[in-house]
């Protein structure tokens, strides 16, 4: 008989070593390193998917010119915002990962996107809940569910992936949804599911039928405690499309971001609001991160910022107050703490305020992460109306990068900001004069851009 043979794997990271080790040489974590039996057994070799369609594939080396440059078909899903992510529909043969905390609601996302695919045949593989539970997520989405195309939904529930790609071969779908890749087993491997060596080995074999019967695969995984997606990170290597499903649970709303897109941008974003059915995407968002007020409040500004292609206007809130204790506090949430002391010490400088004695809370509405440089500008001044406990007019907004000299920097596709607002009802937009070449007047009867090329200048004109 052979001897089994078993490694030591990094639960972080994945680095494999032939013996234990108290800190993992790859990503430095402490008591990171378990015993996996990595020998794989032969279980009458690996699945041939020849036969799955009709086409036979042909492995041999081809010239770059002979290839045929044909147009990628994608499938387009009834949801406006994932096809958003996606960058415009499910690629055929591609393995796209979803990863988020528990709860959030990938798995009633993708339920609700299998259902509502039409003339598709979908198999929905769930190693985590049983038929009838499915089936009552599945009703509650009366939208949904009232289609008619629920013929074509196949449920599997099952953790062998050789009892899976029986049933796959069988039905033959033309998209599989898992969920979730950590609780499936491949009988190759002698460890328990969500293992390291399962994971990385469960994948493959999902990558291997994904590219050669050229049928798209979503993977829904999990994620640690510190917010990585759990499992080897060679797993997010191997896939085509990762995504990552963030928010607030005692918040309605969800926001779908790219990490890794080898089919389109990764600068996509996609908002749904989590409802009794099911998640519905958000066609206007700018309307939900700005607060509707009554009355003027000092320390919020208003920032047309860009995620992808599309144009939002978000609202930041600051709060400047005198620091009882002997250290001021810096506090961000949303926006980069470093970018925030870094806009501190600009208004010290050249405004001469002094921040260095008042503690700084500052939070972008809605629980939306923001990197723009953009939105400096609206940091900036809400910074400023908080310290001086002045309210900025609710129909301005701004659009602008400040640099270390307090000079105020030209930002990007400033024509789309400035329509954004002006469809929201804004009646002025404060810019850098820097822009001036890239805003088309004629077209922006209704707002009045005004240009400024220092920070001094915006507080004269504001305060």
């Amino acid at each position: 008989m052979s001897k089994i043979k078993s490694s030591f794997f990094c639960q972080n990271c994945g680095y494999e070593s032939v013996k234990w080790a108290g800190q993992c040489p790859s990503c430095q974590q402490w008591n990171t390193f378990v015993e996996e039996v990595s020998q794989k057994k032969i279980t009458g070799g690996k699945n041939n998917w020849n036969d799955y369609h009709a086409e036979k594939r042909i492995s041999r080396s081809i010239a770059l010119h002979e290839v045929q440059n044909k147009k990628e078909k994608r499938i387009p899903t009834a949801d406006a915002e994932l096809n958003r992510v996606l960058g415009g529909g499910i690629v055929p043969g591609s393995l796209v990962l979803i990863a988020g905390e528990p709860g959030i609601g990938k798995s009633t996302l993708f339920l609700q996107n299998g259902l509502s695919l039409e003339n598709i045949t979908v198999l929905y593989i769930s190693g985590e809940e049983s038929e009838q539970q499915i089936k009552m997520r599945a009703e509650r989405m009366k939208n949904n569910f009232a289609n008619g195309s629920t013929e074509n939904f196949y449920l599997l529930t099952e953790t062998s992936t050789a009892t899976i790609f029986q049933e796959i071969k069988k039905l033959k779908p033309q998209l599989v949804i898992v969920d979730s890749i950590q609780t499936l087993q491949t009988p190759s491997i002698e460890s328990s599911a969500g293992s390291v060596s399962q994971i990385r080995e469960c994948a493959a074999e999902f990558q291997r039928f994904a590219k050669e019967t050229n049928t798209p695969v979503f993977l829904i995984g999990h994620i640690t405690k510190d917010g990585s997606i759990a499992g080897p990170k060679i797993l997010e290597h191997m896939v085509d499309t990762v995504l990552q499903f963030e928010g607030d649970r005692h918040y309605a709303y969800r926001i779908l971001r790219t990490l890794k897109n080898r089919f389109g941008s990764t600068a996509e974003l996609g908002i749904y609001e989590m409802t009794s059915e099911g998640m519905r995407g958000i066609v206007n968002p700018s309307e939900i991160l700005i607060t509707q007020k009554e009355e003027a409040l000092s320390g919020i500004a208003i920032a047309a910022t860009i995620e992808g292609v599309r144009p939002l206007l978000i609202e930041v809130q600051a709060l400047v107050t005198p620091s009882v204790y002997g250290t001021p506090q810096r506090t961000a949430t949303g926006f980069d703490l470093r970018r925030l002391q870094l806009l501190l010490a600009v208004l010290e400088k050249k405004g001469g305020f002094h921040f260095g004695v008042k503690d700084v809370f500052l939070n972008i509405a809605g629980g939306i992460k923001i990197e723009d440089p953009s939105i400096d500008l609206a940091v900036l001044c809400a910074l400023l109306s908080s310290y001086e406990d002045v309210p900025i007019a609710q129909q301005i907004c701004f659009a602008g990068e400040v640099g270390l000299s307090g000079e105020i920097r030209a930002v990007n596709r400033i024509d789309q900001r400035i329509a954004e607002a002006e469809k929201l009802g804004f009646e002025k937009i404060i810019v850098s004069k820097y822009n001036r070449k890239g805003i088309d007047k004629t077209s922006h009867k209704n707002i009045e851009v005004i240009p400024f090329g220092r920070v001094e200048e915006v507080y004269q004109y504001l305060f």
